[in-house]
């Protein structure tokens, strides 16, 4: 089992930046693949980016390419997500999720596909 706390979240300005954290505890980090996924109000979570277990593979949502980064030290048990040039549609709830897989290599874009989530982090963003 391990236990995903989100950190970083907060009130910032169109136009501004954000980064995200997610440590992980309770088993070796290095086996999960890590997502992040976001939930804006009436709205279901969505896929946002995931990370391979090493970090050498990374997926994007469309919305997202270009301004926000996801990386991972595994020395820290911590997967970040970088956003920068914010924008009102990126409000949400953003939660990290970890799935423990031999796929060493593989990102993962279903909810389905994860075994483990955080409680979640709040972004807001101001026009």
């Amino acid at each position: 089992q391990v236990q995903l706390v989100e950190s970083g979240g907060g009130l910032v300005q169109a136009g501004g930046s954000l980064r995200l954290s997610c440590a992980a505890s309770g088993r070796t980090f290095s086996n999960y693949a890590m997502g992040w996924f976001r939930q804006a109000p009436g709205k279901e979570r969505e896929f946002v980016t995931a990370i391979s277990r090493s970090g050498s593979s990374t997926y994007y949502v469309d919305s997202v390419k270009g301004r926000f980064t996801i990386a991972r030290d595994n020395a820290k048990n911590t997967v970040y997500l970088h956003m920068n040039n914010l924008k009102p549609e990126d409000t949400a709830v953003y939660s990290c999720a970890a799935k423990d897989t031999y796929v060493f290599g593989g990102v993962f874009r279903r909810r389905a596909d994860y075994d483990h989530w955080g409680q979640g982090t709040q972004v807001t963003v101001s026009s």
